[in-house]
């Protein structure tokens, strides 16, 4: 069984308008050990095909329902961005259900929950003032904005996503999260500013500090390796800890 051994499962869980394969190198440059699982939201990647989802709880119910099989033993959710808000809420549905929890929650670049949202529309904006907000962020090939075909193929899901995360608020009295959560982000990032980071700490009843990296929204798109190493250490701390003091409780559980 995973965690035996210092083994973990870790789903990864992809940005807005993105896919697994920003992520693709990842399992190289971590733990050996570990079973690392990038995903693809419907409609983006290995799941083209399907339609997709604009509904940050319908989305997590998607994953809960095709991870089901997966989620034993020592398992980690770590997102990026959208990312974040899917493995928050995907934590959420399974102690809603009575079920299994990941041993430890790792969130980047996306900032603490707010009861009225973060009061941006930006799936709204004309082409030209969304390709300028998305060149801002970065992670967005230069190609695709600037190819008019591209654009028009790879729009849709951009601005899907981007719905999906705007149009989230948290469900009243949602309890804090149980098990270690760590919050990555980047020094320079135009859209999560570190305070909103910090601001997890409020939901988190084992909260393990926020890292910030030098860069901007996507900071290790160029080199994932200091990100990696922080993960690594922080994961195997939380699993660590589990394996002392047994099976991670219900959210909200001291």
């Amino acid at each position: 069984m995973y965690g035996t051994q210092g083994g973990l499962r870790l789903f990864v869980f992809h940005h807005a308008g993105g896919s697994h394969l920003l992520y693709r190198d990842w399992p190289g440059l971590l733990p050996a050990s570990w079973d690392v699982r990038l995903l693809d939201a419907p409609g983006r990647g290995r799941l083209t095909g399907e339609p997709q989802i604009d509904d940050a709880r319908a989305l997590a119910g998607f994953f809960r329902r095709r991870l089901a099989v997966d989620l034993t033993g020592d398992f980690a959710f770590f997102g990026h961005s959208m990312g974040a808000l899917t493995a928050y809420e995907l934590t959420q549905q399974l102690a809603r259900e009575g079920g299994r929890l990941p041993v430890w929650l790792g969130l980047s670049a996306r900032g603490a929950p707010r009861p009225t949202g973060d009061g941006t529309r930006r799936h709204e904006l004309p082409d030209d003032e969304l390709r300028l907000h998305l060149a801002a962020m970065g992670g967005t090939p230069l190609e695709v904005l600037q190819d008019p075909d591209l654009w028009e193929m790879f729009a849709p899901a951009l601005r899907n996503d981007l719905k999906l995360v705007e149009s989230w608020r948290p469900l009243p009295g949602a309890p804090a999260l149980s098990m270690p959560v760590s919050v990555y982000g980047g020094e320079g990032d135009v859209v999560v500013s570190p305070e909103r980071l910090a601001g997890w700490e409020q939901h988190c009843a084992r909260f393990t500090g926020l890292r910030m990296f030098d860069g901007g929204h996507f900071y290790f798109q160029a080199d994932p390796r200091p990100l990696l190493e922080h993960v690594a250490r922080d994961a195997t701390a939380a699993l660590n800890a589990a394996g002392t003091v047994g099976a991670v409780g219900p959210v909200g559980a001291p």
